[in-house]
This record gives C-alpha cells, sequence and structure tokens, in this order.
C-alpha cells in the first residue's frame, strides 16, 4: 500500500506542476485580449521589428519572431546499477593446517557502466506570430503561429517572451 500511497502523491505533485504551465493556447488568449484593437506600431515599439511582412487588399500581415534562445539538453544515462549480488567463498589451508572459508559479499560489480538512454542534444526555443492588420494599420488577428517549449516550467515559449501567466 505505501507504494500505491507514494505513486498517487507522484501523480498529483506532476498534474499540479503541469497545470500550473502556460501553454500555447494561454499565449493567444492573452494576445488577442491585449493586441486587438491595437496599433501595430505599438507591438513592434515594445517587442521588436517584424522579421517579414506581406500587402494585403484589406492589410498587411506580418510575421514577428522573437526568443530566440539555444538550449542544451544533457545525455540521460542510466541511474543505478542494476540489483546484483555476488557471493564469493573462498577455503584456503593456514599455516598450521586448519581449513579456513571466507565467504564475501559484493553487492556491487566492479565492470558496470551506465548506459546511454538519449544523447545530449541542442533545441532551438523560439516565437514566432502571425499579426494581420486592416489598412489603418490596426491589429485585427494574432495568433502564435509556431511556438517551441519554454525554457523553464513553461509548455510555450510565446508565453515566456510575452509575459503570460497562467490564470
Amino acid at each position: 500500500m505505501r507504494i500505491q500511497s507514494a505513486l498517487a502523491a507522484v501523480l498529483i505533485l506532476g498534474a499540479s506542476v503541469v497545470s500550473g504551465c502556460t501553454t500555447t493556447g494561454d499565449a493567444n488568449r492573452a494576445l488577442q485580449s491585449r493586441w486587438i484593437g491595437e496599433p501595430v506600431e505599438r507591438f513592434f515599439a515594445a517587442y521588436g521589428p517584424p522579421i517579414d511582412e506581406y500587402p494585403l487588399s484589406s492589410g498587411k500581415i506580418y510575421i514577428w519572431r522573437g526568443g530566440d534562445k539555444t538550449r542544451y539538453i544533457p545525455p540521460v544515462y542510466t541511474r543505478y546499477e542494476p540489483a546484483r549480488t555476488i557471493v564469493r567463498t573462498e577455503t584456503r589451508q593456514d599455516g598450521s593446517g586448519q581449513t579456513v572459508t571466507q565467504t564475501r559479499v559484493i553487492t556491487r560489480d566492479p565492470f558496470w557502466e551506465p548506459e546511454l538512454i538519449t544523447p545530449g542534444r541542442y533545441e532551438q526555443l523560439f516565437c514566432e506570430l502571425q499579426i494581420n492588420t486592416d489598412k489603418g494599420g490596426v491589429i485585427s488577428t494574432i495568433r502564435a503561429s509556431n511556438d517551441t517549449t519554454g525554457n523553464g516550467l513553461s509548455l510555450s515559449r510565446c508565453a515566456e517572451v510575452l509575459g503570460v501567466e497562467k490564470q
């Protein structure tokens, strides 16, 4: 029963940590409530210029990118030596002709080495937005078009870069 209780506690803790993480959906809701109806120049003044723009008969589409960061994820190895016990029994005669038996228990294999589970790798983190404006330069739609995981506990780099918090 103790194992089941411990497992339940770990699952509840994990669920509460994940529920506190911001997602791309959270970032999109915050962007839309904060920026729709605002001049696009105000967004660019706050977060930097767009990387591309496309003219439309009804306005423009801007592509904005920010929060570029490279994160190194170290390799993962097996953590513990496999459970293994080696028992060695030696019998010998000492100088007086008596037989001496010695038993040694070795709980660690001196030749065991951890195995690589996943190699180390670099991961690119960034946030890319598509911003649509009308002819007057007012934002009509804004959404995360390409969003990586965050650098911390966030599931959204856009949420981190744009300062979105879980509500």
